[in-house]
């Protein structure tokens, strides 16, 4: 009994530690960012005089709102898109047969090894020639299908019994219909993760959007925020905290708003035996 007592000592020991060293940073930062201007940096973790107006400068002085704004404008188009192309594009190699399938699900994986650094000068390019730099569209031509995201998908249809496809099929269904109304709901789950992964690589992203960006009035978060870091002083640490946490709010926020959706099993029990 006093073992198992012990354990569960050394367990929320652990997870505390864990705990302290996942949101220990982002507590600093936001103390950081809630000191007033006549406050020293280092002199006490805590804000003697909490005030909210270095949030308002990073907005207003910082120019965070337009980058705000351009980042979210781009994120909301990329998800949508993302989720279609990639379920449309894994529904055939999880279900079709065709010849050379394996050889195409191969040649989608492989590009997943292959770094951006490699071919972002030929895509920089290409953007220029087609007219996409400094465009929302041209920022988010990234993310429209990513070959993570249909080796996501494949996998989720593959975990569906072809039973149901096969009674929607007998009921007259067609192909279309029975991925809309079929197997898209059963993949739910995996549609909120791979939101939440677009959301996160979209939001986040900087080495893009660097380069299609030439104009300030495109600049993203992510930029905005590293122009921010460039012009390093004491007072200035402040206004970097803010404008990190400004950042770092909606993917948490985000987050915890779908995690509910994380679950498994989503088709357990539609086929009995």
């Amino acid at each position: 009994m006093k073992s198992k007592q012990n354990s569960k000592v050394w367990l929320y020991a652990v997870m505390l530690l864990i705990t302290v060293l996942t949101v220990g940073p982002f507590l600093v930062t936001l103390f950081m960012a809630m000191k007033s201007g006549s406050e020293g940096i280092y002199t006490s973790l805590l804000p003697k005089d909490p005030t909210l107006a270095n949030f308002v400068t990073a907005f207003e002085k910082a120019n965070f709102g337009l980058y705000f704004m351009n980042t979210a404008i781009i994120t909301a188009i990329a998800i949508p898109l993302n989720l279609l192309f990639c379920s449309l594009a894994a529904y055939p190699l999880a279900r079709m047969e065709f010849k050379g399938r394996s050889v195409v699900l191969a040649l989608i994986i492989s590009t997943m090894m292959v770094p951006f650094q490699l071919y972002m000068a030929p895509l920089f390019q290409l953007a220029g020639e087609l007219g996409l730099r400094n465009t929302h569209i041209g920022l988010v031509v990234m993310q429209v299908s990513t070959a993570f995201g249909i080796f996501l998908m494949r996998q989720a249809y593959l975990r569906i019994p072809k039973e149901l496809e096969e009674s929607a099929y007998l009921d007259g269904a067609n192909r279309f219909k029975v991925w809309y109304l079929v197997v898209l709901p059963l993949v739910k789950p995996t549609l909120v993760t791979l939101a939440i992964f677009t959301f996160m690589g979209t939001w986040g992203d900087y080495l893009w959007p660097l380069l299609n960006s030439t104009e300030s009035s495109m600049y993203t978060l992510s930029i905005g925020l590293a122009q921010l870091s460039q012009n390093f002083d004491g007072s200035n640490l402040k206004l970097i905290s803010a404008a990190s946490i400004l950042t770092t709010i909606p993917t948490l926020l985000i987050f915890i708003w779908l995690q509910k959706y994380f679950i498994s099993g989503a088709t357990d029990g539609a086929v009995k035996g």
